[in-house]
């Protein structure tokens, strides 16, 4: 087993290979990237228990690897352009589990309009994302992956003291 510094240095590349991914729009190094039944040697996760999970932010929860990968494929089927910088990460390791947390920063752009070819206009989100990660014979793999968004705050403050 390796020492802890180097699984959690292990954990933070499996992260950002997620998201890198994500960002190339590679759809077979993302599908790398999740935890598949044959994964799984521990005879204590298996079979149901070693089902991966995914909540997009504003979806339902997504189980099982043919519906977590689809939605990724419809996400970069419909997305032009999509950049995440993340911020906040950290990363715990409990045995052969790891968690990540952090927050994206999405920059992400539509499609064209009708009358030229360049981008979309782009625009900003704010999402607080939690990774799980398996430990396999092939690296660390997600498990589960869950994303929130962010609240803006509108900046406008009431005053129920001041006479109006």
């Amino acid at each position: 087993m390796s020492a802890p510094g180097t699984d959690v240095e292990q954990v933070e590349l499996a992260n950002t290979a997620f998201y890198e991914a994500l960002e190339r729009g590679d759809f077979e190094e993302l599908s790398s990237l999740w935890l598949a039944p044959l994964d799984i040697v521990d005879d204590n996760v298996g079979g149901e228990d070693a089902q991966v999970s995914c909540v997009h932010p504003g979806w339902p929860v997504l189980n099982g690897r043919g519906e977590v990968l689809r939605s990724y494929a419809l996400i970069m089927a419909n997305t032009e352009y999509i950049q995440f910088f993340l911020t906040d990460v950290h990363v715990s390791v409990g045995g052969d589990t790891a968690l990540v947390t952090c927050t994206e920063n999405i920059l992400s752009g539509g499609p064209a309009p009708d009358d030229s070819d360049e981008l979309g206009p782009l625009v900003g989100q704010l999402v607080v994302a939690t990774n799980v990660f398996r430990r396999t014979d092939d690296g660390w793999k997600l498990w589960s992956h869950h994303a929130s968004p962010v609240l803006a705050e509108s900046g406008e403050e009431e005053d129920e003291e001041t006479p109006g």
